[in-house]
């Protein structure tokens, strides 16, 4: 049984409206009594009005007054970190967006200020140009190299880019690539003298490395023009070369020729690369000129509809000499040839009766005894061409 207190009081539990009712179902002998909550229910109810009571009289001394301004709780403010990271990640949305609209932004300008950019990632014409930009010329060769050339991109050749893969194809073309060393007075014989010297040394390389009809097996007309015919010996070793070549006597020591019948030169480029130097000889009155250059020489074969390129690299030594014709008996204005030596990568080895350079090709079968020899690099050109190996050995590229 209840008192007033818990009946109608700020504690009861039993409404005014529930107690009418009651007695109404009493006087007329049907219903129950309503329960009353338990006291640790009202105790629950009394905490959380007196809360609710707090925060709001918080919310008042929070926010203070402000003439049109009624601070407003945001929608499940009760719950606040999940309404904090909504606010978050709006701000962080916001942020996206106005990135993206910066960068969309800058992208235009620099389009507008440099359209080429475009251009190139939409045609391809900036990859060529990182390609050419690394394939710039070198600088003259004025010493020997320290080491073989880097290694660079193992593509193979083709007939738009012969030298594709290859370090030759940062060298000079043809007779660009025999750069002449500064002329001076040398044991006795005048700077002038020196520097026709020079300059017939290089007529001599040009003629027997990179005369197209050389190349192609013809006589070396020019070549030997150059060369004094009261030098007997040369003279009669390179008619034997040319005539009847052998193992002893090949015109393949001097010139660079193919056979037309086997391969064609292609692309109308040689590439060249190499140094000369000049010394005074044991008397005086003599001067020598020692030349050491590096010939890359791209082919196809002679057939017609052959797509595959190969590459055959000659390193050729030569030394030139002047002697003062008042004291030796030689033709003033012809080349007196001292010395004359050659390497040459992507050949088959044999100095045979024909000779010609023998390129190899992918997926040919060998026709010429196996190498034996150590493998080299032909584009190596820190190694004299003397300390290197002279039997028939393989080229570790091409």
């Amino acid at each position: 049984m209840t008192n007033d207190e818990s009946r109608g009081g700020s504690g009861s539990g039993v409404s005014d409206d529930e107690w009418a009712r009651f007695v109404h179902d009493a006087e007329r002998g049907s219903g129950a009594a309503p329960k009353e909550p338990s006291a640790r229910a009202r105790m629950v109810t009394e905490r959380l009005r007196l809360e609710d009571e707090r925060r709001a009289a918080a919310a008042r001394g929070r926010f203070g007054r402000r003439r049109g301004s009624v601070p407003v709780e945001p929608p499940g403010w009760r719950t606040g970190p999940a309404w904090q990271e909504m606010r978050g990640r709006g701000r962080a949305k916001r942020r996206i967006k106005t990135t993206l609209a910066v960068v969309f932004v800058a992208g235009l300008a620099l389009a507008a200020l440099r359209p080429e950019l475009l251009v190139d990632k939409l045609t391809g014409e900036g990859e060529q140009r990182d390609r050419d930009r690394v394939a710039a010329p070198l600088p003259a060769e004025t010493a020997r190299p320290t080491a073989a050339p880097g290694p660079v991109d193992p593509d193979r050749p083709t007939l738009k880019e012969p030298f594709r893969g290859s370090p030759a194809l940062q060298w000079a073309d043809g007779a660009a690539g025999i750069e002449l060393p500064a002329a001076t007075a040398v044991n006795g014989v005048p700077q002038e003298q020196v520097a026709s010297l020079l300059a017939r040394t290089r007529d001599l390389l040009v003629a027997s490395n990179l005369d197209p009809a050389v190349l192609a097996g013809a006589r070396p007309e020019v070549a030997l023009g150059l060369l004094d015919p009261l030098q007997d010996e040369v003279k009669g070793r390179m008619e034997r070369a040319l005539e009847k070549p052998s193992a002893e006597d090949n015109p393949l020591f001097l010139f660079s020729r193919f056979d037309p019948a086997e391969v064609r030169f292609h692309g109308g480029v040689v590439k060249t690369r190499g140094r000369m130097t000049v010394e005074g000889g044991k008397e005086e009155g003599e001067v020598l000129v020692h030349a050491d250059y590096t010939f890359v020489y791209p082919v196809v074969r002679a057939k017609g509809g052959s797509d595959e390129v190969a590459r055959t690299i000659v390193r050729r030594t030569v030394t030139t000499a002047y002697h003062d014709p008042k004291r030796w008996r030689v033709t003033d204005g012809k080349l007196q040839l001292v010395e004359w030596k050659e390497s040459a990568g992507n050949d088959d080895c044999t100095r045979d009766g024909t000779g010609y350079l023998h390129p190899n090709f992918a997926g040919d079968g060998r026709t010429a005894p196996n190498p034996t020899g150590s493998v080299t690099d032909p584009y190596d050109r820190s190694t004299p061409l003397d300390a290197l190996p002279q039997d028939c050995g393989t080229v570790s590229r091409s």
